[in-house]
Parts: C-alpha cells; sequence; structure tokens
C-alpha cells in the first residue's frame, strides 16, 4: 500500500514516457505536425488518458506560434467557463504579462442574457468583446459561446475551441475550423473545459524552450 510515486513531478514524467511508449506501439506510423503540436496533443491525451487525441485536435496553420506572441504581447483569454479558468495556469501567464478572465457569472452577463434571452456564454463572449485590448477566447463547454463569437464576425488572436457534448458542439466546431479563424479546435463530440486548459497549459510550458529552438 506504500510502495506508490508521491512526488508529482516524477507521476508527470512517468505519465509522459507511458504515453511516448503506448504511441510509438500502436501508432508506429503515426507522425506529429511539429513539436509545439506534439506537446500539446500530448498534454492533451496526459488530461484524458484518451489516444484518440492524436487524430481529433486540428490546428489552423501558425496558430500556436500566434498564441505564443498573443501571450507575450500582453493579451487577455477569455474563458467560456470556471472551470477552465480555474485550470489555466496563471501565475505562468502573468509572467508574460497575459491574464485570463471568465465572465459567464458576472452580473452584467446575467443582466444581458436575461433581457436578450440568451445564454449567459453568449453574454459572457458580449461583454469580452466590449473591452478593449489583444483577445484570446477559450471554449470548452459551451457551443453557443463559439457560435456567438462567430456572428460577430471579428478577428480574435485566436480560438481553442473544444466544446463537448451532443447538442450544437460538434457543429460550432466544424463551422470554426471552417471560419477562416486562426484556431485549435476538436473534431467531434469530445472536448471540455479541461481540455481547452490543458492546450492552453502545453503551450505556456512550452514556452521556455521555444525561445531555445
Amino acid at each position: 500500500m506504500n510502495n506508490y510515486i508521491r512526488q508529482p513531478q516524477q507521476i508527470e514524467k512517468n505519465s509522459f514516457d507511458i504515453i511516448n511508449r503506448l504511441i510509438a506501439t500502436s501508432r508506429p506510423d503515426y507522425r506529429f505536425g511539429d513539436a509545439d503540436q506534439e506537446a500539446v496533443i500530448k498534454r492533451v491525451i496526459h488530461t484524458t488518458a484518451d489516444f484518440d487525441w492524436l487524430d481529433i485536435l486540428y490546428f489552423s496553420p501558425a496558430v500556436l506560434h500566434q498564441i505564443r506572441d498573443g501571450i507575450l504581447q500582453g493579451c487577455t483569454l477569455y474563458t467560456d467557463t470556471t472551470m477552465a479558468l480555474s485550470g489555466i495556469n496563471k501565475t505562468r501567464l502573468a509572467q508574460y504579462g497575459s491574464e485570463c478572465r471568465c465572465y459567464v457569472s458576472d452580473p452584467r452577463t446575467i443582466q444581458m442574457a436575461n433581457a436578450q434571452q440568451i445564454t449567459r456564454s453568449m453574454a459572457a463572449v458580449d461583454l469580452a468583446l466590449q473591452e478593449p485590448g489583444k483577445k484570446i477566447f477559450v471554449f470548452g463547454n459551451a457551443p453557443t459561446a463559439l457560435f456567438r463569437l462567430m456572428e460577430h464576425q471579428v478577428a480574435p488572436i485566436a480560438v481553442v475551441g473544444v466544446p463537448v457534448g451532443f447538442v450544437g458542439a460538434e457543429e460550432s466546431k466544424n463551422a470554426l475550423i471552417k471560419s477562416g479563424l486562426s484556431c485549435i479546435a476538436a473534431k467531434g463530440r469530445k472536448g471540455g473545459s479541461n481540455i481547452a486548459a490543458a492546450i492552453i497549459n502545453a503551450i505556456l510550458y512550452r514556452m521556455p524552450e521555444v525561445k531555445h529552438e
């Protein structure tokens, strides 16, 4: 009972070693698009223990470079859930002069949603777009937030669009992929706030390495 690993860094290292070994044995011909995409996909697999992510995560051209640049320029990330907000490493984000916000429970959002008879996720997008500055949107739960953002026909730095579910989730992500926006999107029904946070964290954790490449 006492023979288990207690050190968090060792647990994570062992997890990634297992992920690498399983990919090598089960998908020997699989090739990642590049080292940046590899870091993101492996962290999502680490978060979910689901190897389907090797095939269902879409990256628009240069999106990871654009997200890194935005973070370095002091942008604001807007999430659709407090869970995604909680999962993102805000200390690491602040080191680069950026921050993260979620307005889904903001009193202004609730008022707007009630007045317009829309979801709070949609109203939170409207509220975020009223603010100045460069923006990255990070959606893991609400297809309505993703649809609303595209209705505005704005071009944020990037969109992480990985809503999970059965009603509108797959359709919203397909629309994002076809929109021309710089994005990372999950194909199909899978996704979630934990996935959205994992994607951002993977980018943040790799940023010191990228500077030296």
